[in-house]
């Protein structure tokens, strides 16, 4: 890489399972100047010394402005980090101080902010889906606050100022979907964690048949999709779903039981009426989003990008490879 290229890369949220795949796309296949802004540096499974170029920024979003000075001389920001914590602490990092670190750039300087959305406040046609703000837990409420802010300068909270229109025209928005990722040296995403739990139950979800569909993409396909932006500026603000091409919930089943060796002889309809029967029956508590995702069911997205669609070396496409490449996954049967 010629020293014409270099960045200097601001990073919050390096410290989660797409944070600690960034950190290593980023560390192995770039030379760029990285701003790691960490409250806990022991919960990096990686060695930040391995470039004198790597630095380490005490501290977290709630306090951004303290280091007002240093984003002004970045060329890039990837944000990463969010809160699931309590209500008032959820809007103010995911929301307020989010947009304040926007602000806290420079447009003369920075070339592109890249910010972690999510695909959950997507309808099926990408545009924002309005139950994600008026059902959405916290943190879907609170994402989905944020993307109206950076869609309309008219939703900026009071708090604060709105984005400036330079600033506005060089974000890159992602919107992961499901997300899969985690090994003995980087933390596990929320799925992949529980992954282990869910296939304990195979045996008995193979019988049913369910009606929804969704993408997916492991951690490490993220990573490589967004150091390509990192190095190919769109130039203007783009939204990017983060996804594999679409499954129905039954072929998703049927994969998993196919890498397992666990035979499908027959399939039960899991009808909303069967289902509405076993949430009564075994008194599952389901939130208002909670509902509202068993109706919608279908959580699928025009154009979803994968490192295929960008010419590049994919890690998992397929059902298969996510199974074969994660721990959790307990070995074939």
């Amino acid at each position: 890489m010629g020293m014409a290229s270099l960045k200097r890369i601001f990073i919050t949220g390096i410290s989660g399972c797409i944070g600690h795949y960034l950190a290593d796309e980023l560390i192995q296949g770039t030379d760029h100047e990285l701003f790691l802004l960490v409250r806990n540096p022991d919960k990096l499974q990686f060695d930040p010394k391995l470039r004198s170029n790597i630095h380490l920024i005490p501290g977290d979003m709630g306090t951004i402005e303290a280091h007002a000075d240093l984003l002004q001389t970045m060329d890039c920001a990837i944000l990463i980090a969010t809160s699931w914590g309590d209500r008032q602490e959820t809007y103010n990092i995911n929301v307020v101080k989010t947009l304040t670190l926007i602000n806290l750039l420079n447009p003369e300087r920075c070339e592109q902010v890249i910010y972690f959305s999510t695909a959950s406040i997507l309808d099926r046609q990408g545009q924002p889906l309005p139950e994600a703000g008026s059902l959405g837990t916290d943190y879907i409420r609170t994402k989905y606050l944020c993307h109206q802010a950076l869609e309309s300068h008219h939703d900026s909270p009071p708090e604060v100022t709105p984005i400036a229109e330079a600033m506005a025209n060089k974000i890159t928005v992602v919107y992961p979907t499901l997300v899969f990722g985690g090994e003995p040296s980087k933390p596990y995403s929320h799925l992949s964690g529980g992954l282990g739990e869910i296939l304990r139950w195979l045996p008995l979800i193979r019988w049913f048949r369910a009606d929804g569909s969704f993408h997916f993409i492991h951690g490490r396909d993220i990573a490589r999709v967004v150091a390509y932006y990192v190095d190919n500026p769109p130039q203007k603000r783009i939204d990017v779903v983060l996804g594999n091409a679409p499954l129905t919930a039954t072929e998703g089943i049927r994969q998993v039981c196919q890498y397992h060796r666990q035979k499908i002889y027959f399939q039960i309809p899991l009808s909303l009426t069967l289902a509405n029967i076993f949430i009564k029956l075994f008194r599952i508590q389901m939130a208002d989003w909670d509902r509202f995702c068993l109706d919608y069911r279908h959580f699928t997205y025009p154009n979803p990008v994968a490192p295929a669609q960008l010419g590049l070396p994919a890690h998992c496409q397929t059902i298969a490879e996510l199974m074969a490449a994660s721990p959790k996954s307990t070995g074939r049967n």
